[in-house]
Formats: structure tokens, sequence, C-alpha cells
């Protein structure tokens, strides 16, 4: 059995919940949050599908579930405001994430978390120290989103399937995140042999893709209040690469241990994900300019956990 307890049934959670039934992740899915009216709603209205989509248990859930379950997904947390950085948010979820981990131990769970509330990579090293987990074991979504977005745009700049196009998001799910050009590839051709066969494109082209995307959940919550599907697809996929045993490369928030010279810190990398988490860390070699944006990302994440921390003692 693939049991999953998702905790929080706001834009994000209901939305994965929506992405698992689709996919058809999980045989069993349990859902908690404190809007129970709400919760119910959305456990018959996803229970309708089923005809359509295969067996599978979708339940209002307690903390009690959480014992057995393979993996537990924490989207809960307060929403981000309009003209608001991920970062102004972590000492008001920090709170609500230690209230809802210290429920989900005290009931005996020793799967794999997934953190997905906001600033995640503080949150998803938050979790880590209050948890004692060992690192595979803690996984942020990190920059999985970001990346898709950038695969995206990129496939949609170039007409190119995005599926085709391998480039990669590191950083901070935030701010100071950064494009991997470097190891960038469309086809198997680098980016710089892709833009020296197409000249009608050019980096500077490439620059306003990459800035669009990092302030694209900005334009979205001004748009309509919050980013919900694309998250949840993510975390689908993420989902599916652990459940599936898959060992897939995606890129998620994970410890560092040494990687990019650092360690201590919970930050967007590529790794492998599978049955036990995460397998390992893929450590890109990054060129002078993205070792640097690496560095000052690293940095900033520090701070912030520091920050996290100070309060919570």
């Amino acid at each position: 059995m693939n049991k999953i307890i998702v905790i929080g049934n706001g834009d994000v959670g209901s939305s994965y919940s929506f992405a698992l039934m689709a996919q058809g992740l999980g045989s069993d899915v349990g859902i908690i949050d404190l809007d129970s009216d709400k919760v119910a709603g959305d456990v018959q209205d996803l229970t309708h599908g089923l005809a359509y989509v295969g067996p599978k248990n979708i339940y209002s859930a307690e903390y009690s579930d959480c014992f057995q379950a393979d993996l537990v997904v924490i989207t809960a947390g307060a929403a981000q405001k309009e003209n608001e950085t991920r970062l102004d948010l972590v000492k008001r979820n920090a709170r609500i994430i230690k209230s809802i981990v210290t429920s989900v131990m005290d009931n005996g769970f020793d799967g794999i978390f997934l953190i997905a509330s906001n600033p995640v990579d503080v949150l998803t090293h938050y979790v880590k120290e209050l948890t004692g987990f060992p690192s595979r074991k803690v996984i942020g979504s990190g920059t999985s989103l970001d990346s898709a977005r950038l695969r995206s745009a990129v496939g949609e700049k170039f007409q190119i399937d995005p599926r085709d196009v391998n480039i990669y998001i590191l950083g901070e799910h935030g701010d100071t995140q950064f494009p991997v050009w470097s190891h960038g590839n469309i086809g198997g051709l680098k980016i710089t042999e892709w833009l020296t066969q197409h000249p009608e494109f050019s980096q500077e082209d490439l620059l306003t893709l990459s800035e669009n995307v990092k302030n694209a959940a900005y334009e979205i919550i001004n748009y309509k209040g919050s980013t919900h599907y694309g998250i949840a697809i993510a975390l689908a996929r993420i989902t599916q690469a652990i459940l599936q045993d898959e060992n897939a490369v995606l890129p998620v928030s994970v410890h560092l241990e040494g990687q990019y010279e650092n360690s201590d810190v919970c930050i967007g990398s590529n790794a492998v994900l599978n049955r036990e988490g995460v397998r390992e860390i893929i450590e890109i070699p990054l060129d002078e300019d993205e070792m640097t944006k690496m560095q000052h990302s690293i940095q900033t994440l520090k701070q912030m956990q520091q920050t996290v921390l100070e309060d919570d003692s």
C-alpha cells in the first residue's frame, strides 16, 4: 500500500490531492486540515471520480493516521501576500510547521516528509531539525516548479517540446535562484550551440526568460491570489519518483553535506529520488558566475534558517 497523508487542504493541498487522483498515485490518501467541512467536501468530490481512475481510499484523516504512512506531504501555511517575498513568510510559517510536525511525530510516523510550504528551503531544514530524521527522508519541493517553468518558457520561445529541454534552476526557491545555462541542452545541443544555430535568438532572450520565471509567482498572485496548479503537478511528480522507486533525477530541496562547498543548509539541487527518499545529491560543476550565485543563495538561506532557530529557542 502507498499511503499518503496530505496536511493542508488550501489551494495547493487540494490541487495536489486532485493531481494524485488524476495520475493514479497513492492507494490510500488522507487529508488533514483545520477546515473539516472543506475536507469532507473535497473527499466526496474526489471520490466521485473513482469510477474513471480506479480504486483508491480517499478520506478525512487525523494525525493518528500518520502512523505507517509512506509519505507525509505538508502544504499548510500562511499564504504569500501581494509584494511579499517567500522569505518574509518564514517566522509565521515556522510556528505552523512546528505544530504540525510535532503532531505527526507524536503518532509514530517514520516515513518520508515532503515539504511544499514556503519558504520551502528554510522550512525543509527546520523539519529536519525538528525530527532528527536522516537527510534522505526530508525533502522540499525546491526548484522543481521553477525548473519546469523555465523548461516550458524555453520550449515556448524555441517551439520545442519542454520535455526535450533539459535546463535546471538551482538555489533558493525564491529571489536568489539561478538557471544553470552552462549545463543546459536542447535535444543534445548545448544552449550556446543552439544559439549559434539559431541566430534569431540571443543570450538576452535567455536572461529575459529566466527573470520572468523568477517573478512568475508574483505575477500569478497579482492575477488570482495564489499559485497552486504548477506546484501541485511538481509535487505529484516527486511523489511518483518516490513511491514508484524510480531513481529519477529532480531538482528538489535537499540537505547539503559538503556539496557546493557547504553543509547544514537545504537548497534546490538535483537529486536522485527513490523509495528511500534522496539516494544521492548530484553536484553539478558550476561555472564561476553560477558558483557565485549558488554561494549567495546558500548564505541567504542560512541567515533565514538562523532566524527560525533563534525564534524557536
